[in-house]
């Protein structure tokens, strides 16, 4: 979580980043994306750098003149801009700053899928590949394993996905792979549902059911959901026989935990009281 005047600094580039979206092709704000979390990777490695461009004691034109030292001519002008813009305003530790270059770049992955109107599909087959990694312990162990060589994984996510997969959900994939925002790959693929799930102005509403539901039923729950959260709801299904019967749903913080499963274990809790 950023502090306040992270927050503030983030969101003045993330300001510049939504109006050059509107004025360029996706092709083009993709590759600006790639550009930007390509700078995020270097300020992950080198914290001497990420120091200086977050220090309170240069002033803001100072930093940027440093990026642009350092960058001039290696990104397009676009990347160069929209990291200028970032490294300019007040962060309240380096740690914030790389936080920030690094969402930046996948707001603007996001933003190309939306501009070729496949934010949707990149939502979903983002789950989808969380759901066939979650269901293969090998599989979750090899991608998840922050001591394996991140290209030898990355290029496993690649061969998985090869043709399965649009290209942003791919390079999504790889940040995630990454541990985007400090987390684990699980748990930032999660973040990256949810973070094109919000673009769109929706909600994720994470239902695990012991069969899989119906489109219909789908719809209306998705529907009753809009209805308590006042924002279309993004349904992601998760089958687990495990449950037995009804349903769990997680919104955010919210959970309800209709199955049949945790009846049985509050009945039998009850019954060992006794």
């Amino acid at each position: 979580m950023m502090h306040a005047a992270s927050r503030e600094s983030y969101t003045v580039a993330a300001e510049r980043l939504d109006a050059y979206v509107r004025g360029a092709e996706p092709s083009a704000v993709a590759a600006t994306a790639d550009e930007l979390l390509s700078v995020a990777a270097l300020l992950r490695r080198e914290p001497r750098l990420r120091r200086a461009l977050s220090d309170p004691a240069r002033s803001g034109d100072d930093r940027a003149g440093l990026l642009t030292g350092i960058l001039g001519g290696k990104v397009g002008a676009d990347a160069l801009g929209l990291l200028t813009a970032l490294v300019s305003g007040r962060w309240s530790a380096p740690s914030e700053l790389l936080d920030g270059a690094e969402r930046l770049g996948v707001e603007a992955l996001l933003a190309a899928a939306e501009s070729a109107g496949d934010l949707g599909e990149v939502e979903d087959e983002l789950f989808r590949f969380g759901q066939v990694v979650a269901g293969q312990p090998a599989l979750s162990n090899a991608l998840g394993n922050p001591m394996a060589p991140a290209e030898q994984r990355a290029t496993l996510a690649r061969e998985l996905l090869d043709g399965k997969a649009r290209p942003v959900t791919v390079r999504l994939v790889e940040v995630a792979l990454g541990g985007f925002g400090g987390r684990s790959f699980t748990g930032a693929l999660t973040r990256l549902v949810e973070l094109a799930a919000d673009r769109r102005d929706r909600q994720v509403a994470y239902v695990t059911v012991a069969a899989p539901l119906s489109e219909e039923e789908e719809r209306r729950l998705g529907a009753s959901l809009s209805a308590i959260y006042g924002r279309e709801v993004s349904v992601k299904q998760t089958v687990n026989p495990e449950v037995l019967g009804g349903m769990s749903v997680r919104v955010g913080s919210d959970l309800y935990d209709g199955t049949v499963l945790r009846r049985l274990n509050e009945t039998r809790n009850a019954l060992a009281k006794r």
